[in-house]
Formats: structure tokens, C-alpha cells, sequence
């Protein structure tokens, strides 16, 4: 069955190379259960509130299986938590998961987590790597070029969640809009923001830049029924 291979947080740090000055892309693993709420996890906290976070970013998970891929492509070990993800999943393709897909963690009285939008790798993650003895060499655009970012995840139930759980897909939205799809209209191909408008779920400020693709191009728009 999928689960949840481990659980981590960060907390502000100071860096030089972070964008603001300081960044809490460094995750470590808990083990022992712990909280989630609508916001995220207790104990994670947001240093760059301007891009991240919120009800729409609560959760960053990343599959066990896409960092193994770049384990192979950068020849060295890659920890759970080192691409700042929360959740490092197993049994899981997150990459080709349904925008909208919803998660229910750990049995019924666990958290229920919703697939919500998804990561945009920026020069602090480059950064990141390089200081954790990572070739940094044009990262955002390996990164990107391979468009495995994985999913921010939104709370709809909130409960107590602990590395080893199990994960269950309890629902499909079905208009098969997937996160890579999500990713490569957001950051590659912005002919394909349209695509987006299938997914009731949008978050707000992706729902606007649909809406203004559309109205500067002049293409057809449908948006999704409730």
C-alpha cells in the first residue's frame, strides 16, 4: 500500500543566497506523529510568505521514487525531506496524479489532503543544493526541464499524521489534468494554461492567470461547473 516514508519541517534559517535573506527549505524528519491543520504542519514554518504557503500550499510532497531518478542523474544519495518536501511518499506517482485527487493519510480519522497546485523550483532551492554538496549548475532549469515538481497539498480534514502511514486515493476528479500538466502550463508552455480551466479546484491566483492568458489571447475558455 502507499505511505508516507517520512514526515519533515523546517524553520527559518539565515542564507546568504536565499531571496530574502533567509529560507526554510531545510527539512528534517520527525518521528514521532504530529499535527496538520490548514496551514501546514505544526512545527513547519514559512519563511517566504509571499510565495508560499497558505490554505493552497499547505503540505509539499515529493515521491521517494522521483528522487530516487535524480539520485541516478546526479549520482549521489538523496535523503527524504532534502528537495524541502514535508512528505516523501512511497507508492505514489505524484507527478501524474489528478490536480484535485484527494488523499486520505493514515486511516479514516487522519487527515484528508487534497492535490491543490504545484512547486516552482526558484534559485533558493539551487542554493540549497549547492550548499548540501550538490552540483547547483542551471538546477532550476534541470529541474524544470523534467517537470517532476511535486504537489502542494491543501487540508480538508485536518488530524495527527506519522511516518509509515498509509495513503489512500479516495477520490478522482476525472478531467485528467494532471500536476505535471498543471506545471508545464505554469512555467513552459503557456499555450496550455487554458487546460487548466477543467479543474474546479484551481487555486485562486492560477484561476486569474487562466482568466488572463484567455483574455490576451482571445481563445475559447470553459470554465469548470461547480
Amino acid at each position: 500500500m502507499p505511505r508516507v516514508l517520512s514526515v519533515s519541517v523546517g524553520r527559518p534559517q539565515d542564507k546568504e543566497w536565499a531571496g530574502i535573506g533567509r529560507t526554510s527549505i531545510d527539512k528534517r524528519n520527525l518521528d514521532a506523529p504530529v499535527v496538520v491543520h490548514e496551514l501546514g504542519i505544526e512545527g513547519d514554518q514559512v519563511s517566504d510568505t509571499e510565495h508560499h504557503g497558505g490554505p493552497h500550499q499547505a503540505v509539499y510532497a515529493y515521491a521517494r521514487e522521483d528522487l530516487d531518478f535524480w539520485e541516478a542523474e546526479l549520482g549521489q544519495t538523496i535523503r527524504n525531506g532534502q528537495f524541502g518536501e514535508n512528505l516523501t511518499t512511497e507508492g505514489l506517482d505524484l507527478t501524474h496524479m489528478e490536480v484535485g485527487t484527494r488523499l486520505q493519510v493514515g486511516g479514516p480519522d487522519g487527515p484528508l489532503l487534497e492535490v491543490a497546485h504545484v512547486r516552482t523550483p526558484c534559485n533558493d532551492f539551487k542554493g540549497w543544493m549547492g550548499e548540501s554538496g550538490y552540483d547547483p549548475k542551471a538546477w532550476v532549469k534541470r529541474f524544470t526541464a523534467e517537470a517532476r515538481p511535486g504537489p502542494y497539498l491543501r487540508v480538508l480534514r485536518p488530524g495527527t499524521l506519522a511516518p509509515g502511514d498509509p495513503v489512500e486515493v479516495v477520490h478522482r476528479p476525472g478531467h485528467g489534468v494532471t500536476v505535471r500538466d498543471m506545471f508545464v502550463a505554469l512555467n513552459t508552455d503557456r499555450a496550455r494554461l487554458p487546460e487548466l480551466a477543467a479543474v474546479e479546484v484551481l487555486p485562486p491566483k492560477v484561476r486569474e492567470k487562466v482568466q488572463q492568458f484567455v483574455r490576451d489571447a482571445g481563445v475559447g475558455y470553459q470554465p469548470a461547473t461547480e
